[in-house]
């Protein structure tokens, strides 16, 4: 069965997809990354936020969120494959993904995101580029990157 990949509005997220995103992103940065943080940071359900998702049947693989303020850039965060989507190209095709969608949904907004600085050449494949020098957030080395339009 393909992936079912979706794209979703805050608004629209059912409970089971809210749950496996939050679930997702807690088994991957919390426990994997060794990183307690504040995840759950009030900007999930806020202004026009997207949730881009790929469900394999129930167990979500892949997802990332489109950070929409009123004016200004598009923010992509919380990019994450789970451990049992990884070698299969789905990181790749979510960004894709992402940058078909913003070019649909917003065009012409530049798009920013903060990566782990070990990342600058994969998201460099997509036009990112590093500004500023690599900071610490939440102990993990990370770089501004911006993207000029989708």
């Amino acid at each position: 069965m393909p992936l079912m990949w979706t794209c979703k509005h805050h608004s629209e997220l059912s409970n089971n997809e809210l749950y496996a995103l939050l679930q997702l992103r807690c088994e991957v940065f919390v426990v994997e990354q060794q990183c307690p943080y504040q995840d759950i940071d009030g900007q999930d359900l806020a202004g026009d936020t997207h949730h881009l998702l790929a469900f394999d049947n129930h167990q979500l693989l892949a997802y990332l969120r489109l950070l929409v303020p009123a004016q200004g850039e598009v923010a992509i965060g919380r990019v994450i494959t789970a451990p049992a989507g990884r070698g299969q190209g789905l990181g790749h095709q979510l960004m894709q993904r992402a940058l078909a969608e913003v070019a649909q949904r917003w065009p012409e907004r530049p798009l920013y995101l903060a990566a782990q600085a070990h990342l600058q050449g994969y998201y460099g494949r997509y036009g990112f580029h590093p500004e500023g020098e690599p900071y610490l957030e939440d102990g993990i080395p990370h770089i501004d990157m911006r993207r000029l339009s989708s």
